[in-house]
């Protein structure tokens, strides 16, 4: 099936902004008393909403739920899926406890071919809020479909030069543990991100691979470490290369005119860039 054909689908889910997933990600975090403001949503405590609620029968090989042709995301041959980076928009608090509806719209589908061999860029817009009340988030998120692994075949990782300093710098180093807790925190299935043997024979990985919205987690904490209890405005990320569970990542932050440049460092380089606009 076309994937273009599936621009302009929408999605509708509701939830409740329960205050216990945030207490638990503070956990995960290392958190006795969190940089967040106090009743409210954290910034990206969002992704710990809406959670997927396929029935195991309907559940992939790889921990995925299964495509199908109705759905929102395009059914295509292409296996292997990353969350490579999204765009956050904050325009106003969410309370914990609030009864919340994400209204998601995939606005993008372009095929690519590349060295790694086709791929599928996909965008979706997600608009949360309230229920019955204006988007208090608005989210563009990319997402980037690719190929299977070739059998025996280990994944080429890219290696991107780190270039300039940091001001503030915090070393973290995502274990199985952390990996797991998260991936409960969101009810995220993929294999690759606590089934080594999956990870390593089906997709080529050569260990756990960390996931990419843990990774922007850890970078917007690292920030709010030093500046607890201010709004966040915008907020965007882009994946660059994998991390994998045991490996030393350096959080780095630095401000350029106003704005806050995060970067995530592994040992062949960077491995994800993001930057945070403050609220007036």
């Amino acid at each position: 099936m076309d994937p273009q054909s599936f621009i302009g689908r929408c999605q509708v889910d509701e939830d409740i902004a329960d205050p216990a997933r945030f207490v638990r990600l503070a956990a995960t975090l290392d958190h006795d008393q969190p940089p967040w403001l106090e009743g409210m949503v954290p910034p990206l405590g969002h992704w710990l909403c809406f959670q997927p609620d396929a029935r195991h029968s309907n559940v992939g090989p790889d921990g995925h739920p299964v495509r199908s042709d109705t759905g929102l995301l395009p059914n295509v041959d292409l296996p292997r899926r990353m969350w490579a980076g999204s765009r956050v928009e904050f325009r106003r608090e969410i309370e914990k406890g609030a009864a919340i509806r994400r209204v998601s719209t995939l606005v993008a589908a372009t095929p690519k071919s590349g060295r790694s061999g086709e791929m599928l860029f996909v965008t979706v817009r997600h608009e949360i809020g309230e229920r019955d009340g204006e988007a208090a988030i608005v989210e563009e998120q990319d997402i980037v479909y690719r190929e299977a692994a070739a059998p025996g075949a280990p994944l080429a990782r890219p290696a991107v030069a780190v270039e300039g300093d940091d001001e503030v710098v915090r070393i973290v180093a995502p274990d199985p543990v952390m990996l797991f807790r998260y991936s409960a925190l969101t009810f995220n299935s993929h294999r690759i991100h606590y089934d080594r043997d999956y990870a390593r024979d089906e997709e080529g990985y050569p260990g756990l691979v960390v996931q990419g919205p843990l990774i922007a987690t850890l970078l917007m904490d690292h920030l709010l470490r030093q500046k607890a209890g201010r709004k966040i405005a915008r907020y965007s990320f882009r994946a660059m290369s994998p991390m994998y569970d045991g490996e030393e990542m350096r959080l780095g932050l630095a401000y350029e005119s106003g704005q806050a440049r995060l970067r995530a460092i592994g040992p062949v380089g960077v491995a994800m860039t993001a930057q945070a606009d403050f609220s007036a």
